[in-house]
């Protein structure tokens, strides 16, 4: 068969692994080979080369894929070593639950406490299960036969996700004796797994890991306090109510659950918005600033907040951020030589707080408006004064950077962090990355909003996500509140919207292993009609319908 590899064209014979050739070319690779990728199509590396050959190219820890790849064969590796060392604990699990300070927050069950000495041993036999090289084996079963297995060794929560699987079988990846389901790709072997950390924090700890920008050694642990409170809070209302996984969410759709779900959800939130109204009343704040990363509800967020402080006797007034862009032309240049239009530097900071300032002041301002189809600021007759009682909501993407407020009094400013962080997983030992929760969000309202298709957005994700690394998520734990704008139930909903455009994506293109990764991720989800959703839902931002002025 021929085979293309690094632009170099060879024959191989049929029943070649992709590892086989992946070793040929190693040495012309920065980093680690961890996938292979014939066309668009992923692969591990101890399959073999279908006998059409094509061309392929290497996955390292430096790609997304790949990086994925590392962090579910880790986590694999840590669960082995847990359930081995104590094996003779009744109702032990491992929940591996959300991502913090750059690791995989994680906590036990079954009465076993968390110390340094058990992640000792942990990390220890982690490292002897790396010098082994243990291979990581998959293999299809029927999805009967995988509900008994997960019985029986208790691990009720993948029993209980694989009752909803459509398909007749399902992949079981194997370590050594220990077998386990995961939602995704693994390295070949536990040879591969060679940085990693163990840190206890809180009630838990943090399995640390490489990232992308450097696939080879451990990241260092940032704790966020503040995230992993707002967190906490968040799961444990989903468990509270029997909401934590998949499964749980399912069994609530089957049973007729939906409507109480989302009314209490939405009674949650609301109750949420309304203490934040309350503590900005009673601290007088009079510039509330709200930032968080894209698609995580900023706008609606404002304007239910605008309507507490209202109910409060308050005047708000809402200010966004982005009419103080500078003229299109005047938009720095990032590293990749391409306009950098979420750089701090695309703000007129000067013309901002000159402007906040006359305003708490009493002064009146004509507020500009940006116009972002001839990327210039206008001015058309937009007047404001604050009176007593008047509050400025304003709201943009540096709204937490101390460069952005730095000329504005310290005692006036409340700082409000929100984000989508998803409080549910697929089941105990994969979790929902809170990212993917917002890219579906994003399909959907791009789609309705801009015409823009599901290749479009996901195609600009990455570009977004780095935005949000250099400019959002430094400066999440300068807030003086975090807000999770998640709703329980929205995966189902968002599930209708997205799969359609999803589906859109073709075979051939770069885009589609993405399409294909959150199709499949789509499909343990029941759907919830969105009938049923509240006017003024944060959901109603994405999918349509609001009764707030949201776009």
């Amino acid at each position: 068969m021929t085979i293309t590899v690094q632009g170099k064209t060879c024959e191989y014979p049929a029943g070649t692994t992709f590892y086989e050739i992946a070793m040929q070319h190693q040495a012309e690779i920065p980093q680690e080979i961890l996938l292979a990728k014939l066309g668009t199509k992923l692969y591990e590396l101890h399959k073999h080369v279908p006998e059409r050959g094509g061309e392929i190219s290497f996955i390292t820890g430096a790609d997304k894929e790949g990086h994925m790849a590392y962090q579910r064969s880790a986590i694999f590796m840590m669960l082995k070593a847990f359930y081995h060392l104590c094996a003779d604990v009744k109702d032990f699990g491992v929940v591996v639950d959300y991502t913090l300070g750059g690791g995989f927050y994680c906590y036990l069950r079954g009465g076993v406490e968390v110390t340094e000495a058990l992640l000792a041993q942990v990390k220890q036999t982690m490292e002897a299960y790396r010098d082994q090289k243990i291979p990581i084996m998959k293999r299809s079963v029927q999805t009967d036969e995988a509900i008994r297995m997960f019985r029986e060794v208790g691990m009720t929560s993948k029993e209980r996700l694989f009752h909803y699987r459509m398909t007749s079988r399902v992949n079981i990846y194997s370590l050594g004796n220990f077998f386990d389901y995961f939602y995704g790709y693994m390295v070949m072997d536990t040879s591969y797994i060679r940085a990693f950390d163990l840190v206890p924090y809180g009630s838990g700890f943090v399995l640390m890991l490489p990232t992308m920008r450097d696939p080879e050694h451990v990241a260092r642990f940032v704790p966020l306090d503040k995230l992993y409170k707002v967190q906490k809070e968040s799961a444990a209302w989903a468990n509270s109510i029997d909401c934590g996984n998949v499964a749980a969410l399912n069994d609530c759709i089957v049973q007729g659950g939906t409507d109480e779900l989302i009314l209490m959800q939405e009674a949650i939130f609301e109750k949420t918005i309304g203490n934040v109204a309350m503590e900005i009343a009673k601290r007088n704040k009079k510039l509330v600033m709200i930032a968080g990363p894209s698609s995580s509800g900023k706008t609606t967020f404002s304007r239910r907040l605008s309507i507490q402080l209202m109910a409060l006797g308050l005047h708000p007034h809402p200010i966004t951020v982005d009419n103080y862009f500078r003229d299109r032309e005047l938009a720095p240049i990032g590293p990749d030589g391409k306009k950098d239009f979420e750089s701090i530097k695309c703000v007129d900071i000067e013309q901002f707080s000159e402007d906040m300032l006359k305003l708490l002041a009493g002064e009146t301002v004509q507020l500009p408006v940006y116009n972002f189809i001839t990327g210039k600021r206008e001015y058309r007759g937009h007047f404001c004064k604050l009176g007593e009682n008047d509050v400025l909501v304003i709201e943009g993407i540096h709204c937490l950077n101390d460069e952005m407020s730095k000329q504005l009094p310290v005692d006036a400013r409340f700082k409000i962090y929100i984000s989508a962080l998803t409080q549910i997983n697929v089941d105990d030992h994969n979790r929902i990355p809170t990212a993917d929760g917002r890219l579906l969000r994003r399909i959907v309202r791009d789609n309705r909003t801009r015409g823009y298709s599901a290749k479009d957005t996901i195609t600009m994700w990455d570009s977004v996500r780095r935005g949000e690394d250099k400019n959002i998520f430094p400066f999440q734990e300068t807030a003086d509140v975090m807000v999770n704008s998640s709703m329980i139930y929205e995966l189902p909903v968002l599930k209708l919207f997205a799969a359609p455009l999803l589906f859109q994506i073709r075979p051939e293109e770069p885009e589609y292993q993405e399409a294909k990764r959150l199709l499949k991720f789509l499909d343990y989800f029941l759907p919830i009609s969105p009938e049923l959703i509240p006017k003024n839902s944060i959901i109603r931002e994405f999918i349509g319908g609001s009764c707030l002025d949201v776009g």
